[in-house]
């Protein structure tokens, strides 16, 4: 079995590994266009903040791994064409130029995500950063102690840490979204609104419900413009979101609008010789029960696991994602799985919603602090769509438990009475999770 991947960062980097364990006999060739492998670009703000104890750490494997399973591994060649119907692919050898062509009898898709770049002026500025890759890591982490000042367009996750540690670092900053809301996307507005207030008392200005216009280099750095306002500063970061990039296989592959790629539940496309993992492929959104475009690694990691265990046979099927994720901001942890009020709102699903906020563990105890928690919930059924959670006390967890409760369908009045353990330390005699099902439950009882 002659077997192509296109791609290695996460999902590429996991189905090679998969499948060369399971199929040593495979002849397996990696075509991917940077010189690394499976960099863990969430830890990019980190880096630069001084967190990392070890750059190199952030690669949990490399060519050399890779190729000790048995991979051919083409590092610096992009694919520049896909003709599916031949099964064959042109690729260059970036460092050289060269050209050549290469046949497969199956085909892994996994070249994940590009930034999104709109066309505006001053849009190729050396004082713009991106933060999506090694390179840009480099080029961020190279100038963190210099710049006394950033602009971070884009209040998702990758912009909110970023613009974080500038803020600790002491430096000042201003975090432009188009949207009204810090991580708008992620959070409603009861723990977006906390979330902000942070923000601001650590110095950042918040210029939320700004739409950037244009970039232009000046003698103090770089001034960016948007549709209310202008800012300067050392340097500009733009982190607005990312697009699959499937361009190589349009028309010729189902695809979501927005050009991800759609596949069955294990992981083949329209042309089954042909799959796809990672952020150039649509993932099962279990909250709704539909494709939804949801850019994760831990997306691409398990999609990446499932293409080498389904490569020869359909075996094992893909359970779907709840997008369960946390993140650490001025040393509150914020965690989410599933839908949000508004999120289930922006999808045309019926939903219902509680929030309570209480200590996390008794108050007899010396110290304590509060937790805020929100459920959603289908009203007619009473199925668990999503929860989140805000407090100085680590809860990232507590999004683990909600997804387990979307994937097994659980109704709210199930998570209600799960055995959760009581313990003066860790929580209370009834947990957090559990008090906010039961106001859940509540509330559904007297609709």
């Amino acid at each position: 079995m002659k077997i192509i991947v296109v791609g290695a960062t996460h999902a590429g980097t996991f189905a090679t590994q998969q499948i060369l364990t399971a199929h040593p006999d495979y002849d397996v060739t990696v075509y991917e266009r940077n010189d690394t492998v499976s960099f863990l670009s969430c830890g990019i703000a980190l880096w630069v903040g001084g967190h990392v104890s070890d750059p190199n750490k952030m690669f949990y494997s490399s060519p050399e791994a890779l190729t000790a399973l048995g991979a051919t591994m083409r590092m610096q060649h992009e694919v520049t064409s896909i003709n599916a119907d031949t099964r064959t692919i042109s690729v260059t050898d970036l460092a050289t130029g060269a050209q050549l062509t290469d046949t497969y009898d199956k085909l892994v898709f996994t070249p994940g995500s590009s930034p999104i770049v709109p066309p505006l002026p001053g849009i190729k500025s050396l004082k713009l950063f991106l933060c999506k890759d090694w390179k840009d890591a480099k080029r961020l982490q190279e100038n963190a102690d210099s710049v006394r000042s950033a602009v971070v367009i884009g209040a998702g996750y990758i912009g909110a840490e970023l613009a974080e540690q500038y803020a600790l670092a002491g430096k000042q900053v201003t975090l432009i979204d188009a949207l009204p809301r810090v991580l708008a996307k992620n959070f409603d507005q009861s723990i977006t609104d906390r979330v902000e207030a942070l923000y601001r008392a650590h110095g950042t200005h918040l210029a939320l419900g700004e739409k950037v216009t244009g970039f232009e280099d000046t003698a103090d750095g770089i001034t960016v413009t948007t549709d209310k306002s202008t800012f300067t500063a050392d340097i500009a970061v733009l982190a607005i979101g990312f697009r699959p990039a499937t361009t190589l296989l349009k028309d010729q592959v189902d695809m979501l609008p927005n050009g991800a790629i759609l596949t069955d539940d294990y992981m083949r496309t329209s042309r089954p010789e042909i799959f796809v993992a990672g952020d150039s492929a649509a993932v099962h959104y279990n909250p709704t029960g539909k494709s939804d475009y949801i850019p994760l690694a831990t997306n691409a990691v398990r999609q990446g696991m499932l293409i080498g265990q389904n490569i020869e046979v359909a075996t094992e099927a893909y359970l779907g994602t709840q997008a369960t994720s946390a993140v650490e901001l001025f040393g509150h942890c914020i965690a989410a799985s599933g839908l949000t009020q508004e999120g289930a709102k922006a999808r045309g699903v019926a939903a219902a919603s509680v929030e309570i906020e209480e200590p996390y563990r008794p108050e007899f105890m010396t110290s304590t602090t509060n937790v805020l928690a929100s459920l959603t919930y289908d009203p007619a059924t009473r199925r668990v769509l999503g929860g989140a959670f805000y407090s100085q006390h680590d809860v990232s967890m507590s999004a683990n438990v909600i997804s387990m409760a979307i994937q097994t369908q659980m109704t709210i009045d199930q998570l209600a009475m799960v055995d959760f353990f009581f313990q003066p330390n860790f929580d209370q005699p009834l947990s957090w999770i559990s008090s906010v099902a039961l106001a859940a439950k509540a509330r559904a009882d007297q609709a």
